[in-house]
């Protein structure tokens, strides 16, 4: 890294010339005018309006498509230098005091616009002036009117005109020779009346303009993808921000491969799958590569640099078969009762899930009972190990090698698998759909062929979708507020079960027992068929006719952990700890 002063003059030469250019990732914006107005201002004063970084540009492995900035005329040059931080101060610079065409910019409400900038020699010159207040913008036309175009206020449309006016005209001033010509015809038009004046907006401003310098630090071409994308992630705070997809997708231009476009094809066929409207681009990169280091052989790893690392023969080889697998993972969650995005435990799971989806595809070794019911048992104990909130990359590779080696050898458990563990007294700290271990015990509720209290119908994904099914309270809120019952476990997923939108308004803010009798007096259902629809929620309805709260809760809690168990293939140790007793007045054995 090299940082040193370079004065704007020469920065804007060689922008003009190509040999400082944009990587393709630096998406285009536009600076309002306002903004624009006030950097002239900022320069025109001789403060400071902060660092550029470029990026040395000839690394054979960091090979980006580049383009040139707005306004540039540069054509099939090959640039010595990429901005990663700057590219709007400098467009911006670039257009309005370099360029010779107008200004594309927007006003303050967003609407586009072209613009030349003045500077106004009286105010540029007065002590008591605000230099915002002298830095002016005209029309392409170099006319400013008002009244529907009836009046005109400002007429720059002639070098006389803008002469009469004392404003000049600021995409000149970095061009000593037209600068000096402008001054000629200034001075003449006013027949060197105005000397003194012009002579010390020329000292105060002109020359200062010429001169300004702006602090770029330039890392060496040696500097590797990873860091780049670290370094853009971490200055550019306003602008776009840089994606591991936005730099493969540059990195893949050089190749004449359209990574984007090519993702939308995929995102479309992921996009009429609920499930799957979840996973970005970036997701589809982090198991692509994940894929390809797995079939490669040697150390599996899809940290950010291995992105970074993936070649386009490496994408174009494994994309297809893993938009399969992803397909196929969507499958197997369904089969699990995970119908939406919204009560997806992890979407993080989903990629070593669609991995091995992809590899266990040959042969069709996915479609076998023994290695699926490994698929989901690894998938629970995730789920209820709670082992994909953080960082991940590294429990992905775990668990792709070792569910992969866990199918050819049942005595090499997966690592998630080792690890899982449930702590009974979890269940109260469940309490909304924000924790994964709620989710999956919701989708384990509805895997149970849960039925809803009033039709009878199946919970399925047709009903899930068409019926609004929610989660709400066993024992209502409102009931067990009046009751003064414990919200810890009133309000924890102990209490809580998927019911269609239609029930839960049959059911209010009343006594189990209550909403109980007044379903079956509406000669809905039969008192006996509708024990059976709500057992099949793990609810001992003997408990809800009677409204034992403390019942209800102790055989629920067991229920559960029992659901969990048989999912997880692991028992759950400490069932009457200390602990459990004191939180949920008894033994959960």
């Amino acid at each position: 890294m090299q940082t040193n002063d370079r004065q704007i003059t020469e920065l804007m030469k060689l922008i003009a010339a190509g040999n400082i250019q944009l990587p393709d990732f630096q998406r285009g914006w536009v600076w309002d005018d306002n903004r624009i107005k006030s950097l002239i201002a900022s320069i025109t004063s001789n403060y400071p309006v902060g660092a550029a970084m470029f990026l040395e540009y000839g690394n054979a492995n960091v090979r980006f498509k580049y383009r040139g900035l707005e306004g540039s005329a540069a054509q099939d040059v090959t640039p010595s230098e990429l901005i990663l931080d700057g590219q709007q101060r400098l467009t911006s610079i670039y257009a309005s005091l370099f360029s010779q065409n107008p200004v594309h910019t927007r006003t303050d409400k967003g609407k586009d616009i072209q613009r030349y900038y003045y500077i106004d020699i009286e105010k540029a010159v007065d002590p008591n002036a605000d230099r915002v207040d002298a830095i002016i913008s005209v029309p392409e036309t170099r006319m400013v009117t008002s009244e529907f175009g009836r009046k005109m206020d400002l007429d720059l449309s002639a070098p006389e005109k803008e002469y009469e006016k004392k404003m000049f005209p600021l995409n000149i001033i970095l061009d000593t020779p037209k600068t000096f010509l402008w001054q000629q015809g200034y001075l003449k038009y006013h027949n060197n009346t105005v000397v003194s004046e012009y002579m010390e907006f020329q000292s105060k401003i002109i020359m200062p303009v010429i001169q300004y310098k702006m602090p770029v630090i330039l890392l060496d071409r040696d500097t590797p993808k990873e860091a780049v994308c670290q370094v853009f992630e971490n200055v550019n705070t306003g602008g776009v921000s840089l994606t591991v997809f936005e730099l493969v997708t540059a990195v893949f231009a050089m190749d004449d491969f359209e990574l984007r476009k090519d993702w939308e094809e995929r995102k479309e066929r992921f996009s009429s799958v609920e499930l799957l409207s979840i996973i970005s681009a970036t997701d589809f990169l982090t198991a692509c590569t994940l894929l390809s280091t797995y079939k490669k052989g040697g150390t599996v790893s899809c940290k950010k640099k291995d992105v970074l690392n993936l070649t386009l023969e490496q994408y174009k080889s494994y994309a297809d078969m893993l938009t399969d697998g992803f397909l196929e993972a969507e499958k197997i969650l369904q089969e699990e009762r995970i119908f939406s995005s919204k009560d997806l435990p992890y979407t993080t799971q989903f990629i070593p899930l669609a991995v091995l989806c992809t590899l266990l595809a040959e042969g069709n070794k996915i479609k076998a009972a023994n290695i699926k019911n490994k698929i989901k048992q690894w998938y629970w104990c995730g789920v209820f190990g709670e082992m994909y909130g953080g960082a991940n990359e590294t429990r992905f590779v775990y668990d792709v090698v070792g569910v992969m080696e866990w199918i050819t050898d049942n005595n090499k458990l997966p690592r998630t698998v080792q690890e899982s563990y449930f702590n009974p007294t979890r269940l109260l700290g469940l309490q909304s759909r924000l924790s994964a271990a709620y989710k999956g015990i919701m989708a384990l509720v509805l895997k149970n062929h849960c039925q809803d209290f009033i039709s009878g119908r199946e919970m399925d994904f047709t009903v899930y979708q068409a019926e609004s099914v929610d989660i709400h309270h066993i024992f209502p809120k409102s009931y067990c507020e009046k009751q003064g019952y414990d919200k810890l476990l009133w309000n924890s997923v102990v209490n809580k079960t998927p019911i269609t939108y239609s029930t839960n308004r049959e059911i209010g803010g009343v006594a189990p027992s209550v909403y109980l009798s007044k379903i079956e007096g509406k000669g809905q259902v039969a008192a006996d068929v509708l024990d059976k629809y709500i057992s099949t929620h793990w609810i001992d309805v003997g408990y809800c006719r009677k409204d034992d709260f403390q019942g209800h809760i102790i055989s629920r809690a067991k229920m559960l952990l029992g659901a969990i168990e048989a999912v997880t293939g692991k028992e759950i140790s400490g069932k009457d700890s200390e602990e459990v007793i004191r939180r949920f007045g008894e033994g959960l054995s």
